[in-house]
């Protein structure tokens, strides 16, 4: 039967249906470095009345309002058996906030009747909602770097994709694309050239942004784009219950067998993310803020101080708070790009290491921030000569990125923020070849500090594939660190060995029972005592997830070592 919309605030049915799965709702604003968490407290279909209610200052509320109006993100992860994630963003909504406590507000919105937004040249963006789901494509250096994404909302302008936050590192707003495709579930596409207009977060999922304008199209384009719009709106109209005359799914957006590939691999994917920990979450979350961080610094020219300082302080209220559990969420990691899994790693592991030794010092807090940003300045390279820092590099590359310290600091001095002179000192110390005088008086503080920063780093890099170099065993790890007892400081390696261990919690072991096994604990002598089993190398085609504590260890045999798990085609524990 059709749908009827006689009675319904359009705008409104949609919000619902989002807030009927696990869903965020942000406020954002171009005022501000994040997005501020709201919660629905009401929402009346008939009118269009949302009312939210966030916890913040009056100082950060302000920074949401523009002449009485707000915008809203609504994100919705639906279950591991369905297909996708999904995104509502709502602009210029008229609000009024009212203050409840101190730090409580309510916002009450009035949501437009229509989801269709008409723009300033007179075209109709139409949002995709309710399981409307198309592609992109975006060539960002052509033959070279291709970032793929979801679109979000189309118009004969342009269009709004979101993107993996991990892919914004070349994101430059105002570059010229030489290439575009949009890719519809039937298997049509469209292909043209396009302009980055803008990008921002989306959300709280891990995800950005991307405004895209359409540039240099011929007449045949624009027929192709007009086509794509009215039947965008056909199915948008359908979805939504917005007229009785749409009684079926416009034929652009009905699945073929390549669609319905994709989507039952996202299915598995999502069924495999849902099986993360609240400890594992926490780790990605700090991943995700990280890179939303460096969008706004690469984009914007603002260092969001208050984003890296909630990764740091996330880092140190996860040790204090279970400190085993963390260090095996930060295995997880190894499915993030290079520079923050090592950032994230290198600045845990210092953490650790300095609060055990004395976790009321003034400087950890300022030194755990020089360590998340010390690999910052790669990625801020990242450009027309560096495209990727995923890929294997040439010589020359590789020369360049050694001046990314050079490159932060740059950077930051175009900032309004100067950084403290530990954090700073930190920062260009981090490089075990640029050790050898204690020129300040800060210096000769932090020289403990810097020869721990610079030992872990120095095996975080040496246990991980790095521009197709292999990872090396953590004991083989140690001893070349060893080896290099003239720059690195030995009794901190000693100190590392006594406290992690030879086999370190999320390491993956291989038991002469021919199982694979990441080490989940392990006992005082680093023996491991709880291991989570993903494979049985007698039969690969299987897949484990179970895990097993020290009384049962002996079903799988004898620990014999540590190996890498891309050896074996293994994904992080329980990705």
């Amino acid at each position: 039967m059709p749908k009827s919309a006689a009675t319904k605030n359009i705008t409104a049915t949609v919000v619902r249906s989002l807030l009927q799965h696990t869903h965020q709702v942000s406020l954002v604003s171009i005022n501000s470095t994040f997005s501020l968490k709201a919660e629905v407290s009401e929402l009346d279909i008939s009118t269009g009345r949302l009312t939210l209610e966030t916890q913040t200052s009056d100082r950060e509320i302000n920074s949401y309002i523009n002449n009485g109006l707000v915008s809203i993100d609504i994100e919705s992860v639906k279950s591991p058996l369905q297909s996708d994630k999904e995104t509502f963003s709502i602009s210029n909504v008229h609000a009024k906030i009212t203050k409840l406590d101190l730090s409580l507000y309510k916002i009450d919105c009035q949501l437009p009747e229509s989801i269709f937004v008409k723009e300033k040249r007179g075209t109709i963006r139409i949002p995709f909602v309710l399981g409307m789901n198309a592609r992109a494509n975006i060539e960002i250096y052509p033959n070279e770097l291709i970032i793929s994404g979801k679109i979000r909302n189309l118009s004969v302008g342009g269009c709004m994709v979101d993107i993996p936050l991990s892919d914004t590192n070349a994101i430059v707003v105002g570059k010229e694309l030489s290439g575009l495709t949009l890719e519809f579930p039937n298997g049509e596409s469209f292909h043209a050239e396009g302009k980055i207009k803008h990008i921002r977060p989306l959300g709280y999922f891990g995800y950005a942004a991307l405004g895209i304008q359409f540039t240099n199209l011929s007449m045949t384009q624009l027929e192709q784009l007009f086509r794509f719009t009215n039947e965008a709106e056909r199915e948008a109209a359908y979805q939504t219950g917005m007229s009785d005359a749409m009684a079926s799914h416009s034929s652009l957006f009905i699945p073929g067998a390549k669609e319905k590939n994709i989507l039952l691999k996202e299915s598995n994917d999502r069924k495999r993310k849902a099986q993360r920990t609240a400890m594992e979450r926490g780790v990605i979350e700090i991943a995700h803020q990280l890179q939303a961080g460096l969008m706004y610094l690469k984009t914007q020219n603002v260092f969001p101080l208050e984003i890296f300082y909630k990764c740091v302080d996330a880092i140190r209220y996860s040790i204090e708070e279970n400190r085993k559990s963390f260090l095996f969420a930060l295995s997880l990691l190894r499915e993030e790009v290079e520079w923050v899994r090592h950032s994230i790693q290198v600045a845990s592991y210092v953490t650790d290491m300095l609060i055990s030794r004395d976790p009321y010092s003034p400087y950890i807090r300022e030194t755990i921030l020089g360590t998340l940003l010390h690999s910052l300045g790669k990625p801020l390279l990242v450009g027309p000569k560096i495209t990727t820092l995923k890929s294997n590099m040439t010589p020359a590359q590789k020369e360049i990125l050694k001046g990314h310290r050079e490159a932060l600091i740059k950077k930051l001095e175009t900032t309004e923020w100067k950084p403290s002179e530990i954090c700073l000192t930190i920062i260009k110390k981090s490089d075990k070849n640029n050790n050898n005088e204690r020129e300040t008086d800060i210096e000769e503080k932090l020289f403990d500090f810097i020869e721990i920063l610079l030992v872990v780093k120095e095996i975080n890099k040496l246990m991980h594939a790095r521009n197709g170099t292999p990872p090396l065993s953590p004991i083989s790890a140690y001893r070349k660190v060893h080896d290099e007892e003239k720059i690195l400081n030995n009794s901190i390696l000693v100190e590392y060995i006594q406290i992690y261990g030879l086999y370190p919690i999320g390491s993956l072991a291989k038991y002469s029972g021919g199982y694979l096994a990441w080490i989940k604990d392990t006992d005082r002598k680093g023996i491991p005592i709880n291991v989570n089993v993903v494979k049985n190398l007698k039969f690969p085609e299987a897949t484990f997830n179970s895990d097993l504590n020290e009384k049962d260890l002996s079903q799988i045999g004898k620990l014999e070592e540590i190996v890498s798990a891309s050896d074996f085609g293994i994904k992080a524990p329980r990705f």
